[in-house]
């Protein structure tokens, strides 16, 4: 059996919720070293694991002969530094959502992938979870026919993760006072983007223009107002800026369309995610609330015989005959692994990556693309919603790839 990949944790908080995953795959992967600024965090971390190594300092993680990968689940603005430094360090890296925050880090994350003979992988969780998967399924086997249209959509109430326990902003915080955009896509694009074509080295479609509308700021301050008064500095009027739903619109080559939104201070029940997808064939609807069906629509199988009088049937009436191979397999592992079994096939695909370099499950490039819409809805909606182009970070491989395979032999 191959010996464990050597991982550092860097950013204790959010890096145990992959301990029961990384638990669970012990014999593939195995954790040797914990990086936070924060000592406590690090001592918390090696009471349960003594042979952890500590590290307080990123760089001198990196220095040293602690681990050969870094699993990064610090705070979205750090990540495409601390990825760009591992992959120069010779360090593979799995990366937490969003991988960058401005075009200039997506070209410099690519160009530092394209470099380093480490692998790079993006966390993308929300693609791995059971009705996704089993949907993407689905579309590969024609269910769907031609697909044309998909939402998709993360609304998830973070305010009260905007201040600490000394009512300190967090990160969350600090990133409510940006400019109006769409501040975390990949959630809601990735599994979208896999839909409809858009995602792996051989995608037949490209994310290719965004357009984005951002609602005032509202929630954050009634919040603020209500939890600390009109006299917490927060509660100013222009304090948060960053907008309530940031709505927007990506078209891809082939003329396809996603609706992608985020919302993470709206007051709602809590469901975080809204799936949508339209083919010739069947329509899609995920679950609008907790204990309720994701729904499937197929044409000459679903009930009604009729426009007008066609039924919505549960997804899982076709999990006999459509469940993904992988949640077949091991569903039961991985649905206890933590955020929905995605958790889990991110570090077995990771891993397989690393050791038989097989494609990323999501590589550098789909991680640049699906990142990029955060700075690029920020520049439609400063403009008004004029569209911005979505760059080809895949380009300069691919002409690469022609170069390496192009026949250095002619006989004519």
């Amino acid at each position: 059996m191959a010996t464990p990949i050597r991982t550092a944790v860097v950013g204790g908080h959010r890096g145990g919720g992959y301990g029961r995953a990384l638990q669970a795959l012990s014999d593939q992967i195995a954790l040797t070293a914990i990086c936070d600024r924060d000592e406590d965090v690090i001592r918390s971390w090696q009471e349960g694991s003594p042979h952890l190594k500590g590290f307080s300092r990123y760089e001198e993680l990196l220095a040293s002969d602690a681990c050969d990968a870094v699993l990064l689940a610090t705070p979205m603005h750090l990540h495409a530094e601390q990825a760009i430094a591992a992959l120069a360090a010779g360090k593979h890296v799995l990366s937490e959502v969003i991988a960058a925050t401005t075009l200039e880090e997506c070209w410099a994350l690519v160009e530092a992938a394209e470099r380093s003979p480490a692998v790079y992988m993006l966390a993308e969780n929300y693609t791995y979870m059971r009705p996704n998967m089993m949907v993407r399924h689905m579309v590969e086997r024609g269910v769907f026919g031609a697909v044309s249209y998909a939402e998709g959509a993360y609304i998830h109430d973070c305010r009260p993760l905007m201040f600490d326990t000394q009512d300190r902003l967090t990160w969350r915080g600090e990133l409510g006072r940006g400019e109006p955009c769409n501040h975390y896509p990949t959630h809601s694009l990735g599994p979208v983007a896999q839909w409809l074509g858009c995602a792996g080295q051989n995608a037949p479609d490209r994310l290719a223009e965004v357009v984005c509308f951002v609602t005032p700021d509202r929630a954050r301050r009634a919040y603020v107002l209500e939890r600390y008064g009109e006299t917490h500095p927060a509660a100013a009027p222009g304090f948060f800026n960053r907008g309530d739903s940031g709505c927007t619109l990506v078209r891809t080559n082939g003329g396809s369309v996603a609706y992608v939104r985020v919302d993470s201070s709206s007051p709602r029940p809590h469901n975080m995610t809204h799936y949508v997808l339209q083919g010739l064939k069947a329509a899609y609807l995920s679950a609008r609330r907790k204990g309720e069906d994701p729904l499937i629509w197929i044409q000459g199988r679903s009930p009604g015989e009729r426009i007008g009088a066609e039924e919505w049937e549960s997804l899982w009436d076709y999990a006999a005959e459509y469940e993904h191979p992988r949640w077949r397999a091991k569903g039961a592992i991985a649905g206890e692994a933590g955020h929905g079994g995605g958790d889990y096939f991110i570090i077995e695909d990771f891993v397989d990556a690393v050791r038989n370099r097989t494609p990323p499950a999501v590589d550098v490039y789909d991680a640049a693309a699906w990142s990029s819409v955060f700075p690029l809805s920020l520049a439609s909606a400063r403009e008004g919603g004029r569209p911005q182009r979505i760059p080809d970070f895949r380009k300069r491989a691919r002409r690469a790839m022609v170069v390496q395979i192009e026949p250095t032999d002619r006989t004519d």
